[in-house]
């Protein structure tokens, strides 16, 4: 029924700078939709009935099994438009932290990302391997036009053919901070992630440049857990806690993700059997060429998470 993270909510200060980046730049090149008009069922969560945006749903040139997940650009256009990026600059705050897409080859793809087509480097390149088996990877970050965080990650210990030449791919996982890591793993198995890839309690040094100068680095407890589908989830613990950073919808940057399930309906009776509670009624949006159907909840954190129908395109 759940099928893991379908898509990336990322919002946009402007959406024609959004499309060429994520276009052009990273290869997000199919539009599933590219939606203008109110956005129903938020009411809880922006405190007004009439949200407006544009939103732009896009898939990978290059969909794989390692790299599923879609993106939606989101550019609010109620209000004072586009709230901005949350203050803090850290990983492991609370909310969300990051797209992770996934690449082969992370050096070559970031090389080109950065000093070909311009992007700004968040984290140079580098080789890894994860506990608890030791799984090898490649990682570096780059950032957004509004400096949002993305990662690019070569799982190079998971997927076994062979590298024919460097390419980026979809979305691999979001991350986002919690204050319990337990209550956070048992609320998401209820959704299916339960298929643990890595569980690390060691701070990752190349992130220190992240964190406020002068504050006492955090302690770091990660998890990366997938679905049977779409793109995975990987919580972050940080001790001490750090900033919340929790934004508004939409506000620009990595803001929110969506589980994606065959039967909207089916899917909510499940979470209401655990006692999850919706924002809303279920919402079906006309985009044009399909009906865009979903529902937003919080997690234990009160982190916005949607569900969302599988595109019937």
């Amino acid at each position: 029924m759940f099928q893991g993270v379908q898509h990336a909510g990322v919002g946009v200060g402007d959406m024609d700078i959004a499309l060429e980046f994520w276009q052009n730049k990273i290869g997000f090149k199919r539009v599933l939709f590219d939606y203008t008009g109110r956005v129903p069922g938020l009411s809880q969560i922006t405190h007004t009935e009439n949200t407006q945006a544009r939103m732009v749903m896009l898939q990978h040139e290059n969909t794989t099994r390692l790299g599923p997940g879609f993106v939606k650009l989101v550019q609010r256009l109620d209000g004072d438009g586009p709230p901005p990026l949350p203050p803090g600059i850290g990983y492991g705050e609370i909310g969300l932290a990051e797209v992770c897409l996934h690449v082969r080859d992370v050096y070559s793809c970031f090389d080109e990302l950065v000093n070909a087509k311009g992007c700004e480097p968040l984290m140079q390149p580098l080789d890894a391997a994860v506990p608890p088996d030791d799984i090898t990877l490649q990682i570096g970050y780059i950032a957004d036009p509004w400096r949002g965080k993305i990662e690019l990650i070569d799982w190079t210990g998971l997927h076994s053919s062979a590298i024919k030449s460097p390419r980026m791919e979809g979305v691999n996982h979001v991350a986002f901070g919690v204050s319990d890591m337990q209550q956070t793993r048992d609320f998401y198995k209820i959704l299916g992630f339960d298929d643990l890839i890595f569980e690390s309690e060691e701070f990752f040094e190349p992130m220190a440049p992240w964190y406020q100068p002068g504050r006492l680095l955090p302690g770091h407890h990660m998890t990366l857990t997938m679905g049977n589908v779409g793109a995975g989830i990987e919580p972050v613990r940080l001790n001490p806690l750090y900033e919340d950073c929790r934004g508004e919808w939409g506000h620009v940057g990595p803001m929110e993700f969506a589980v994606g399930v065959d039967d909207l309906d089916a899917a909510i009776e499940v979470l209401a059997a655990n006692g999850i509670e919706m924002h809303s009624e279920p919402q079906s949006l006309d985009v044009g060429v399909a009906e865009f159907k979903y529902v937003y909840f919080t997690d234990p954190d009160n982190q916005f998470v949607a569900l969302a129908e599988n595109l019937r395109l």
